[in-house]
């Protein structure tokens, strides 16, 4: 049978009356680009020497210096290294950097924020304390300490393996972002805690270690994977900063951080060397800073009244 207008509406009303969380969200085209730029850069890191990319190391002397060209499409350095190669195969070490430093601070910090959270009493006591000092700390202040201290040499005259130092950058920022995301995560860990289908679920004498990983961790990774992203952003830039004290990727390894420390007196003769690197780097972070908005945005559970 016929149905009027106004009952159509109501009909397409209450079917449309779902669940929040049960929608799923399509992502935008400013997500895709964001999911492109960063997946892109990586792969093309991983296959620079299949695709002729230049050696970051080797220098063309009479193109020191110059701009964008058709043999060097973002021009050379103050040595005459091709600035495109040094940029493709720095992001391997950047990437290492932003994404391993967050990863450990995340395993540790998410674990530690987790448990506080989840238990609170003695535990609680003794961990949020520390985690509060840490971060009175400046962090950069903290990260540089700790490089410059793991990476000074035992004896005078020896030298730190480069690959060595990479390690000790990751372990330096990974330790800063500990209390970090061990905060953020003892925060949802608090709110998840409280929730009716956990409280139901020790009601039913589920043991904690269940109820923590199988009910409380899955609804708090959005928010820990939202800062995590966030975090490798700051960790990126941070590693940027080190450079420039001297504590960050040692050469000839290339990074986004060394390239611009090492040619930052070329800033007024050569601008493009800085402009281009700092420009990689802005659109790197902003991507990851989008994508953490949309995890939250994606995964935020919300109660739904039908």
């Amino acid at each position: 049978m016929d149905i009027g207008p106004s009952m159509a509406v109501e009909v397409e009303a209450i079917e449309d009356r779902t669940p929040v969380g049960a929608r799923k969200k399509k992502l935008s085209v400013a997500a895709w680009l964001s999911i492109g730029w960063i997946v892109g850069l990586g792969v093309l890191a991983i296959i620079a020497p299949w695709i002729g990319v230049p050696d970051p190391t080797e220098t063309f002397p009479e193109f020191a210096r110059s701009g964008p060209s058709a043999a060097h499409w973002l021009g050379n350095d103050g040595l005459g290294r091709d600035l495109m190669a040094r940029i493709i195969y720095g992001t391997r070490s950047s990437y290492i950097v932003g994404f391993g430093a967050v990863g450990f601070g995340l395993l540790i910090g998410g674990f530690l924020g987790l448990v506080v959270g989840f238990f609170r009493g003695r535990v609680d006591a003794i961990i949020t304390p520390l985690m509060t000092v840490l971060l009175a700390i400046p962090q950069f202040v903290l990260a540089l300490a700790l490089v410059t201290v793991l990476a000074t040499p035992q004896k005078a005259g020896q030298t730190i393996n480069p690959s060595v130092r990479l390690g000790v950058v990751v372990l330096g920022l990974g330790i800063v972002s500990i209390p970090i995301l061990g905060r953020i995560t003892r925060a949802n860990t608090l709110v998840w805690a409280e929730r009716e289908f956990v409280l139901a679920a020790r009601a039913m004498g589920a043991k904690r270690f269940r109820i923590m990983f199988r009910e409380v961790l899955p609804n708090v990774v959005p928010a820990m994977l939202s800062i995590a992203l966030l975090g490798v952003g700051i960790a990126i830039v941070a590693e940027g900063g080190l450079a420039l004290f001297g504590a960050g990727v040692q050469l000839p390894t290339p990074s986004w951080g060394n390239i611009i420390a090492t040619d930052k007196d070329q800033l007024a003769r050569s601008p493009h060397i800085i402009l281009i690197t700092s420009m990689v780097i802005f659109l790197t972070v902003m991507a990851l800073n989008y994508l953490g908005d949309v995890v939250v945005e994606r995964f935020d559970v919300r109660d739904s009244v039908l």
